[in-house]
C-alpha cells in the first residue's frame, strides 16, 4: 500500500521551509515559520508532531529532516488530481491544461524528451 502523501496548503507550506532549510534546529524553524507564515511556536510544534507521527519529516535532538522528499509528495499529489479530476487519463489531463491555448516550440520539446524519457520500452 503507497503512503498517504497528502499534504494541506499549511502543512505543505511548512513543509517545504523544512526542505528550503534541512537540516534545521526545531527553534530555529519556528522562528522561521513566525517570520514566513505568521505562526505562534505551538503552532509549529503540533504541526512538526503531526507530520513526524505520518513519516513526513523527523525530529532528532530537535534537528528536524525530512523522511520524504518534496518530489515524492508532488507526484503524489499529481497522480491524485489527475485521477480524481480526469479518470487518471494524462491525455485528458494535458488537453484540459492546455484547453484553447498552446504551446511553445521550446515547451513541446521539453514534453517530447519526457515522454521519450518515459516511455515503455
Amino acid at each position: 500500500m503507497e503512503k498517504d502523501l497528502k499534504l494541506y496548503d499549511a502543512e505543505y507550506r511548512f513543509a517545504c521551509i523544512v526542505w528550503d532549510h534541512e537540516p534545521i534546529q526545531s527553534g530555529e524553524l519556528a522562528k522561521l515559520t513566525e517570520k514566513l507564515l505568521g505562526w505562534k511556536r505551538t503552532t509549529t510544534y503540533t504541526v512538526l508532531k503531526k507530520l513526524c507521527n505520518r513519516n513526513i519529516l523527523k525530529n532528532e535532538s530537535s534537528i528536524v529532516s525530512s523522511l520524504v522528499k518534496r518530489e515524492e509528495v508532488e507526484q503524489y499529489e499529481s497522480r491524485e488530481v489527475m485521477e480524481k479530476n480526469f479518470g487518471g487519463s494524462l491525455p485528458r489531463f494535458i488537453s484540459a491544461f492546455l484547453g484553447t491555448g498552446s504551446l511553445s516550440e521550446k515547451e513541446a520539446n521539453e514534453i517530447k524528451e519526457l515522454i521519450d524519457r518515459y516511455k515503455m520500452k
